[in-house]
């Protein structure tokens, strides 16, 4: 019979991998550096725009201190590439800034990167959709009212293509990254070119005066400074998804730390010539970019409705000659596309992740599970859903949601330095090898200065953006932090409540078996369980019956004794009509009378073939296997009987009793009492 649903499943995904051609969707550098590194390549997009968008609070009067934040950024990224290319090389197993502070500062420094990092990792989807929308909505204006619904839309895509598998999503995303790579230099040398030719360009708000916000134009001192951090703290933001790539060393192919350190240095000076280019030709250019668009003067039209372009889509449109060139769009897809992927590093890095906390049951086991296509599918639905959520809830703005970023990265890049300088120490203190000794005081250094500024950094980011909405991604980690700690709490309790003490006392046989078949009515699945039951010879075999309704239950009896079935029937007086109850409290008053005696109750079912058959059946089953399965001493034993809905092709008759399917539909109880008749 066909299947519907598993039809969609593997139009969506695909045909299904063994778990041995694992090693088949290894990557190479080509396909790892869109897949790993599309993130901190995109944001060089919007960097520039939120150092323009804190600057321009005064007005145009600060926009002097532009080059010397984009230098701090510079130098920052060249601090934590390097820094990286040590825990690359160290660590080469894929736990990436977690592995590195859980070995050398603990377990719950290991899980305040962890949990800042899941957070991080949602926000880059968040911030990263938003933005390609907000580009896209620049070239073509009249989408703005669908602006959650494309940010949507785009997740769920994101997600179906991930669930098709790392190196498929990589082939699916290589050629937009580097088509964005392309242009932002084709874009940048042009610009360039065309200024040392003495046409240089001109953006489209050049010509638009900024409202400086009341008191702001005149901040000196302290003042100045802070603004000044603000700006560096915005434009930081170049430097999310840096790590993804040293918690994904495992996908590469080998040798996996040298791929692994060869890309993130590519990525490091592609993100940096980028974000330079983009940064000068800007403030060549005199793009003007406000938080409110009524702060510029000489909006065309109402300033409430104005849609301010870009920083991307001005600098586009005045090298390449706005709406009329090709490459003015070329440019808007490409970048909006590649803002959209950048998720996809989030989409790769929460799973492995959420599969290596899984695995040291700080997370669900379910995290730890490859699906169909070998990709950790459960954290790809997980960050979809609430990715999606937070971009419905802060209607997809970019401005809302960037205050939310960088936090949690910066918390992680500041602990993974401060334990690579202890792995380091370690190194030092019992190697003997001179060159050895003389790399590991070198990546030490390193790894030193890299922990002093990402420290600096993550205060100055703290500061500036707690009181704006970061206060929210900080309780966020919190919640998540004493989340996971609850669950491996859970785990290890219940790990040494399993633990085996003697085995000899723990797998002693009980005293006796008594076994009851739970009887509604007398039918072919009663009649199998009541076999099934008699098969595993307990000491004593009786079927016990709830009494709803006198009369059926009066015609329940007349029918045993004509069949004579040799199983005693024992009715259950229900004056209230419950099912439940009456049998868990017979059940435990054979527990209480017999303790040393094990109980096994059958209960027999048939198998339903549709979903709509599964409504016409109450859950009353369900509810009494639950309640048993919480009674010491009981096991409950269901008996399937298969209906021929279930399966033309696999009708019960061909099966061995009691065989039931993979994936076959849920069970429904015959022990279930409703006022009319069931036919069988």
């Amino acid at each position: 019979m066909f299947n519907v649903p598993q039809a969609l499943k593997r139009l969506v995904i695909g045909k299904a991998m063994r778990s041995e051609e694992l090693g088949e969707t290894l990557l190479p550098k080509r396909l790892a550096l869109p897949i790993f590194a599309s993130d901190p390549l995109s944001s060089v997009a919007y960097a520039t725009q939120e150092i323009l968008l804190v600057l321009t609070v005064g007005g145009t009067a600060f926009l002097y201190l532009t080059p010397w934040v984009a230098a701090g950024v510079v130098l920052l990224m060249a601090v934590v590439v390097m820094s990286y290319r040590q825990v690359v090389h160290a660590y080469p197993s894929g736990g990436g800034s977690y592995e590195v502070v859980s070995k050398n500062l603990g377990d719950n420094a290991g899980l305040v990167v962890a949990a800042s990092l899941l957070v991080d990792y949602v926000m880059t989807v968040a911030v990263s959709v938003a933005s390609g929308v907000d580009n896209i909505i620049s070239a073509m204006p009249s989408l703005a009212d669908y602006r959650v619904e494309l940010a949507v839309a785009f997740v769920v895509l994101l997600a179906a293509m991930n669930l098709r598998g790392v190196r498929e999503s990589g082939k699916a995303f290589a050629a937009p990254t580097y088509l964005f790579i392309g242009g932002i230099l084709l874009m940048v040398v042009t610009g360039f070119v065309k200024v040392l030719s003495g046409h240089t360009p001109v953006a489209s708000s050049a010509g638009m005066g900024i409202i400086p916000v009341d008191g702001k134009d005149t901040l000196a001192g302290l003042g100045l400074l802070m603004l000044g951090l603000r700006a560096f703290a915005s434009g930081c933001t170049a430097l999310t998804g840096v790590e993804a790539i040293s918690n994904g060393v495992p996908a590469f192919r080998a040798p996996k730390s040298k791929n692994a350190a060869s890309t993130m240095s590519v990525m490091g000076i592609t993100a940096v010539v980028m974000f330079v280019g983009i940064t000068a030709l800007s403030l060549i250019t005199k793009v003007h970019y406000v938080d409110d668009a009524c702060q510029l003067t000489g909006v065309p039209g109402d300033c409430k409705t104005f849609a301010q372009p870009t920083v991307i889509a001005q600098l586009a449109a005045s090298i390449f000659g706005g709406d009329q060139s090709i490459l003015f769009y070329l440019i808007q897809a490409v970048t909006a596309l590649v803002l959209i992927l950048a998720a996809n590093t989030a989409f790769n890095g929460f799973p492995l992740l959420a599969s290596i906390l899984a695995q040291h049951r700080y997370l669900p086991r379910q995290m730890h599970t490859r699906g169909d296509r070998l990709a950790f599918s459960n954290g790809i639905i997980a960050l979809a859903v609430v990715a999606g959520g937070l971009l419905v809830l802060y209607k997809a703005d970019v401005t809302s949601l960037i205050h939310l970023y960088i936090l949690g990265v910066f918390t992680s890049f500041t602990l993974s330095q401060i334990g690579m300088v202890k792995h380091w120490n370690r190194t030092l203190a019992t190697e003997a090898d001179s060159a050895v000794r003389a790399a590991a005081q070198r990546s030490r250094v390193i790894n030193g200065f890299g922990a002093v500024v990402t420290a600096l950094v993550l205060v100055i980011v703290l500061i500036t953006k707690f009181t704006q909405g970061a206060w929210l991604a900080v309780v966020a980690a919190v919640v998540l932090w004493v989340m996971m700690r609850g669950i491996r709490r859970h785990y290890d309790t219940v790990a040494e409540e399993l633990a085996v003490d003697d085995p000899h006392a723990e797998s002693v046989r009980p005293s006796r078996v008594h076994g009851i078949v739970l009887v509604s009515k007398l039918h072919k699945p009663t009649l199998r369980a009541l076999g099934y039951a008699q098969a595993f010879r307990p000491d004593s075999l009786e079927a016990v019956t709830v009494s709803v309704e006198k009369d059926a239950t009066r015609e329940l009896e007349s029918q045993w004794d004509e069949y004579d079935l040799q199983v005693p029937l024992k009715v259950l007086d229900s004056p209230y009509r419950e099912i439940t109850k009456p049998v868990v409290g017979y059940v435990r008053t054979i527990r209480r009378t017999s303790p040393r005696d094990a109980i096994a109750v059958f209960i027999p079912e048939y198998v339903v073939g549709h979903w709509w058959e599964h409504l016409l059946h109450n859950q009353s089953a369900l509810w009494l296997k639950s309640r048993l399965l919480f009674t010491p001493g009981v096991m409950v034993i269901s008996v399937p009987w298969q209906l021929s809905s279930a399966g033309r092709a696999d009708h019960p008759s061909r099966r061995a009793p009691g065989s039931v399917r993979r994936g076959e539909p849920a069970v429904r109880s015959e022990h279930e009492k409703i006022p009319a008749p069931e036919n069988a």
